[in-house]
């Protein structure tokens, strides 16, 4: 784990990806936050949680003050253990507006993380602690400020199903697959998507599957082929029309664009 306290003018304009998680607590702040290709406008107060492998990059304004906590692999586990829901709900809902009491809260824990990686030796069994505590308020605030995290709560096996997408979108493109995982009908999850998301099950495949596209297309140095392989598709004229089909244009034009 590393604490780093992010201060003044900075710029990301490449999009890169990291596998550590990445909470970045704002306490002022302006500018843009691009996380998977969509742009949040940065605020005073707010909680940004990136997760491994998604692409971001920012423009930060001059008033910024923020702290950063990089959370290795071990320590994500007992991290993503603590939350109440998904880490896929959080991958579409980065960005969490805090109230006041929830900011102070955060700002001490993360302080305190600072202040036991900064000791000798380090207490790993209260950074673990430690990092509960900041997973448990943050499933707090996320759960009590957007009511998408109610939709999920009242259907569970839609939280199943974008666990097990997120799993296998790679092998699997079907829906009939992940009905029988879940053991409903395809019909059936397809009603509950279009209930309470307003979108069928087979979008959040395919959904999924062009974030992926896109995350390898900007934030490596693949071939379009080879990212065709990756993402399960054996035909490389199959995958650029399809591509083409969700996005308007063609994946080489689309890595082109910055």
């Amino acid at each position: 784990m590393q604490y780093i306290q992010v201060q003044g003018e900075q710029h990301i304009d490449k999009p890169h990806k990291h596998d550590f998680l990445m909470l970045l607590l704002f306490e002022e702040g302006s500018g843009t936050h691009t996380i998977d290709f969509e742009e949040y406008a940065v605020e005073s107060g707010q909680l940004h949680l990136l997760l491994p492998g998604q692409v971001h990059r920012w423009s930060l304004g001059q008033n910024t003050l923020a702290y950063q906590l990089m959370i290795s692999r071990p320590v994500f586990e007992i991290f993503s253990s603590s939350l109440e829901l998904s880490f896929v709900l959080y991958q579409k809902q980065p960005v969490i507006s805090l109230s006041s009491e929830a900011f102070r809260k955060l700002r001490y824990e993360f302080q305190a993380v600072r202040d036991e990686l900064n000791s000798k030796p380090i207490d790993w069994i209260i950074i673990k602690l430690r990092s509960q505590i900041i997973a448990q308020l943050v499933s707090h605030e996320a759960e009590s400020r957007n009511e998408l995290f109610s939709v999920y709560r009242a259907a569970p096996a839609l939280v199943k199903y974008h666990n097990l997408i997120d799993r296998y979108f790679q092998e699997q493109k079907t829906v009939a697959f992940y009905a029988e995982k879940l053991h409903i009908s395809a019909n059936y999850l397809n009603i509950l998507c279009k209930r309470h998301l307003q979108v069928s099950a087979m979008y959040l495949i395919q959904n999924r599957v062009m974030l992926e596209a896109k995350r390898l297309l900007r934030a490596t140095e693949l071939s379009v082929k080879e990212i065709a392989f990756e993402l399960g598709f054996s035909d490389l004229a199959y995958f650029s029309n399809f591509f083409k089909r969700q996005t308007g244009s063609s994946p080489r034009s689309f890595r082109a664009k910055l």
